[in-house]
């Protein structure tokens, strides 16, 4: 379920692809529609400079934030001719910031059979993970590398991952060992001043949404579920609010921090898209100011040695037809004022130098889940996110659902049931390429763990290697180079 905004220019986009949520584009209103203030991207060259903070002033504009690494602004005017004034000046790439908001594309309501869980004999919910049966071989990959050593004080994390994404419950009985902090990117008010109860405190990464909690899971959660790597660290760097609202600008300035942090892995189950050519009312704008950041963010962590994995993204789309994809944005958020004419690109899982990660399920290994976006040169692996199952599949009938083919990871504690679970806290069943990149990213983590020395490219290299070749004998469109499993790469069997 997609909310197209008249009369609004969508620009690239950067969303929470949770439990089958569609990936919107951001909307802005722009000047020529009224005056308001609004927010800028600005990629200048490699470094910021001298005269910047000059140059945003005498346009009329405000440093809202600075991301010096990688020559990057974001900025806030009334001005309403802000934008070709900073044009005058040597500025590589100038586009309109983002405001994002998701939607839920598949509710767990009234058609679906929500799910009673049922504990093991050892009070976990091990039988339920079908995924990381799969994962793991039965939990063999456990004995091989965790992630961590337990010792008399704690656990001793031998690496950790950061998590790019709502925020992470830090007092989930599951996750609570493994958390090792982070920083809330959200600003007072939310973005845009949606959400006034957010408080702008930099140390709270309190998730007030469900998804980042659910992604930490399947990384390293160690209690009634567990991750890949269940004693691996994890880090929380929380860029949505509980609206799941936000701009590219803190998006890029967490994974700096991240990779400054010292993190081994980065997970970021978000996407979009951003497009090099559109119209406005007849005016043409592009989106390079957002592709140039995301790239250079990027290439700073794996300059730094940490491996950036991300979801494909929920929308059925061959990333290798650019023309389906601009036609896509035209159907899905475009109108008469609004027409995409340029590429569009997948961020960050187009990004180079991230590992993007398509959606297998429990019944097939021929087809993908029914979401996953998929394509040549794009899927570089599969990994785990679930579906509805083999009925829904070949029906579509929303009654037929059964949300035991989706997977189970940890749900926040301050936050009602997920609905797709009946009246059972700290757990949840969701599904969509959210739920799989995190797999490979727990992967990445306890290769880390296990070849501290090794580099992003070679993590990447191993993982592919020793991924299981579904679909299509060798390197195909849909599952990259084939479902990614932590026991093979571990053990290379």
């Amino acid at each position: 379920m997609r909310n197209k905004k008249r009369g609004l220019a969508i620009v690239a986009s950067s969303v929470l692809a949770m439990s089958l949520l569609s990936f919107s584009t951001s909307a802005h209103t722009f000047a020529s529609e009224q005056t308001v203030s609004k927010n800028y991207l600005i990629a200048y060259g490699q470094s910021l400079p001298k005269d910047y903070q000059t140059a945003i002033k005498k346009a009329g504009g405000e440093v809202v934030r600075e991301i010096k690494e990688i020559g990057g602004l974001e900025v806030r005017s009334t001005n309403p001719s802000f934008l070709n004034q900073l044009n005058s000046n040597s500025i590589v790439a100038v586009n309109v910031e983002k405001s994002y908001k998701i939607t839920d594309g598949d509710p767990a309501g009234a058609d679906g059979k929500p799910v009673t869980l049922q504990e093991d004999s050892d009070g976990t919910y091990w039988s339920l993970q079908w995924d990381m049966h799969r994962l793991t071989n039965e939990g063999k990959s456990y004995a091989v590398e965790s992630g961590g050593t337990k010792t008399s004080s704690g656990v001793v994390h031998k690496a950790v991952v950061g998590i790019i994404d709502s925020g992470i419950d830090a007092s989930h009985p599951d996750l609570k060992a493994n958390f090792i902090g982070g920083k809330n990117f959200v600003p007072a008010g939310g973005y845009n001043n949606s959400v006034p109860a957010e408080q702008g405190n930099p140390s709270d990464v309190t998730d007030t949404n469900g998804h980042g909690t659910h992604v930490a899971g399947s990384i390293a959660g160690n209690g009634k579920v567990k991750g890949v790597g269940p004693d691996l660290g994890i880090r929380a760097y929380r860029i949505f609010d509980s609206s799941g609202n936000a701009p590219t600008a803190p998006i890029v300035a967490a994974i700096i921090e991240a990779a400054n942090d010292g993190v081994d892995v980065i997970n970021m189950s978000i996407g979009g898209f951003d497009n090099l050519k559109y119209y406005n009312e007849g005016t043409r704008y592009n989106d390079v100011a957002d592709v140039i950041l995301w790239k250079r963010a990027v290439q700073y962590a794996l300059n730094k040695k940490v491996t950036v994995v991300a979801a494909a993204g929920n929308e059925s789309l061959n990333y290798a037809d650019k023309k389906s994809l601009t036609d896509y944005m035209n159907a899905a958020y475009g109108d008469e004022n609004l027409i995409y004419k340029g590429v569009a690109i997948e961020t960050p899982g187009g990004t180079p130098g991230v590992m993007t990660v398509s959606s297998s399920n429990k019944w097939s290994r021929d087809t993908l889940a029914f979401y996953s976006n998929y394509g040549n040169s794009f899927i570089d692996v599969a990994a785990p996110g679930g579906d509805n199952g083999p009925v829904y599949d070949s029906t579509r009938d929303l009654a037929k659902r059964d949300f035991t083919y989706r997977t189970l990871s940890t749900w926040p504690t301050n936050l009602p049931p997920n609905k797709a679970t009946t009246l059972t806290p700290n757990y949840a069943y969701l599904h969509g390429t959210s739920m799989a990149a995190p797999k490979v990213a727990g992967i990445a983590g306890v290769i880390k763990a296990e070849h501290p020395d090794y580099t992003p490219s070679q993590v990447e290299a191993l993982i592919k290697k020793t991924a299981f070749d579904y679909g299509k004998k060798g390197h195909d469109p849909l599952f990259g180079s084939g479902e990614a499993n932590a026991y093979t790469a571990l053990t290379g069997k």
